[in-house]
């Protein structure tokens, strides 16, 4: 018998609660749940959709108009700016033209005219920032604030800090069609508990027997059968989590599996956006029919994909998932080093269903309650590519000195500028936000204290922020 066995059994328990009290956190890994929970202070938004545009979108051609690009295109950059790390081109003006939008009149490109319609509820973040130009150092970061693997993605901490309103359905939910650089890291719970994992979801199927693989019961014995069979397997689980003592894995294994079991009616329909009106799916841009027998495509080239992640993005706050997390495609589609014009079509996919989707929101009185989150790793230099490692033709290489981010709803000031680039694009200079800045913010939308929103692990309180991050009260409205 272990001494955690002996104290769970001697006493009626109470020696169990004495070293509950006493291991925190770690103690709480073995019943990791995602029932609700209550928020550190009273949120201004319940749930999350972030739209990750993978590859890094260049800002100076989207929502960061720079009239100085087109002053000095062709020409090398002026003044005393600090060298860039990187061999540089010739300055390049944006091939996309701006236009002002809305009462609040923010600029944006005619590669986002669509969402531009709804600039009067997005808040333009135009100076975050991040460490690294690289691209799996970068795309970690904006998604579990690190550079490096091995710790809990945004997802799985917000889950563990609040739960989810539907127990149907998994908390946290990663939808992509393929899988993006540096693939299930992305939406792991690290060293949390693993119901906290994110459940990651091909959204280049049309069928969502195939989103959802082997979740239809194939016995014959019917619904009854399967709940005594399920009954049977938590049994013999608990059984042997009770002669192992802690296991996070396998507290998260049998709960994913009663999620699994409860999932089989609700996550059909959720994820069938085939149930959705005609007309909403071509406001989306979701295809009617796609044959998903070929082989699927290594890039996010293909119609109607991210669509259809944004409709069932919307489906699934609408049933109360407390993340869901729609990557644009497989490994990095907006990394245009060699022509910048690929922008337009990739923009194509984009805007369309991020409009349709801020618009039902909206129309639905859920944006309110949602805060939906929309970039990349990072954005793009205002200078042209260097020839040599690729073949070049008015590309951009990886900029994380200064980009934009788009946030709406959620709490936060629609039809508003924060910070700012140089008169090139190049740096952030104005109300910087570092990643660690945006996610303390997002939490605070949420109603989580990110410096309270810890976890003892390994001797040590880790949290999503690491020892840095400042909520960023300017963008709240």
């Amino acid at each position: 018998m272990t001494r955690r066995e002996a104290l769970r059994k001697a006493g009626n328990g109470f020696g169990a609660v004495g070293l509950a009290s006493l291991l925190g956190n770690e103690a709480r890994a073995e019943v990791g749940s995602l029932a609700p929970k209550p928020p550190h202070f009273t949120p201004k938004a319940k749930q999350v959709i972030f739209l990750f545009l993978n590859g890094g979108p260049s800002q100076v051609d989207t929502f960061d108009p720079k009239p100085m690009l087109t002053k000095y295109n062709g020409g090398e950059m002026p003044g005393n700016l600090p060298k860039a790390k990187q061999e540089r081109g010739k300055i390049m003006q944006s091939p996309f033209a701006f236009k002002r939008y809305g009462k609040s009149g923010i600029e944006v490109s005619d590669l986002f005219q669509k969402t531009a319609q709804c600039i009067d509820d997005i808040c333009v973040v135009r100076s975050m920032h991040t460490d690294l130009p690289a691209h799996a150092q970068a795309i970690l970061q904006m998604n579990v604030g690190r550079i490096i693997p091995g710790f809990p993605s945004m997802g799985s901490w917000l889950t563990y800090g609040l739960g989810t309103e539907n127990k149907n359905l998994p908390g946290f939910i990663s939808l992509c069609a393929g899988v993006p650089d540096v693939g299930a890291q992305l939406w792991s719970s690290a060293f949390l508990p693993a119901v906290y994992q994110g459940t990651y979801v091909p959204c280049d199927e049309t069928d969502p027997e195939k989103m959802i693989q082997h979740l239809r019961n194939h016995s014959t014995g019917g619904g009854t059968e399967q709940k005594q069979r399920l009954d049977l397997w938590s049994k013999l689980n608990r059984m042997d989590l009770e002669r192992r003592g802690q296991d996070a894995q396998l507290e998260g294994r049998i709960q994913s599996m009663e999620v699994a079991y409860r999932m089989q009616v609700e996550a059909m329909d959720a994820f069938d956006v085939m149930k959705e009106p005609e007309a909403v799916r071509e406001r989306y841009g979701v295809t009617a029919s796609q044959d998903t027998s070929e082989m699927k495509i290594k890039s996010a080239t293909r119609d109607g994909d991210f669509a259809r992640g944004c409709l069932v993005a919307r489906r699934l706050v609408e049933r109360g998932v407390r993340m869901v997390e729609v990557y644009f495609g497989n490994d990095k589609p907006w990394d245009s080093h060699h022509d910048i014009m690929v922008h337009r079509r990739l923009a194509q996919q984009a805007d369309q269903p991020i409009a349709a989707l801020l618009s039902d929101l909206k129309a639905s009185g859920l944006l309110k309650d949602t805060l939906v989150i929309i970039g990349g790793e990072f954005g793009r230099r205002p200078w042209t590519e260097v020839a040599g490692r690729i073949n070049v033709q008015n590309g951009r290489n990886h900029n994380n000195e200064g980009f934009t981010y788009l946030l709406a709803g959620g709490g936060v000031k629609g039809g508003h500028v924060h910070g700012g680039t140089d008169d090139f694009g190049y740096q952030a200079v104005e109300n910087k936000v570092h990643v660690n800045d945006l996610h303390a913010t997002v939490l605070h939308l949420m109603g989580l204290e990110h410096t309270k929103l810890t976890y003892l692990y390994s001797g040590r309180n880790f949290r999503l922020t690491d020892v840095a991050g400042n909520v960023v009260k300017d963008i709240i409205a």
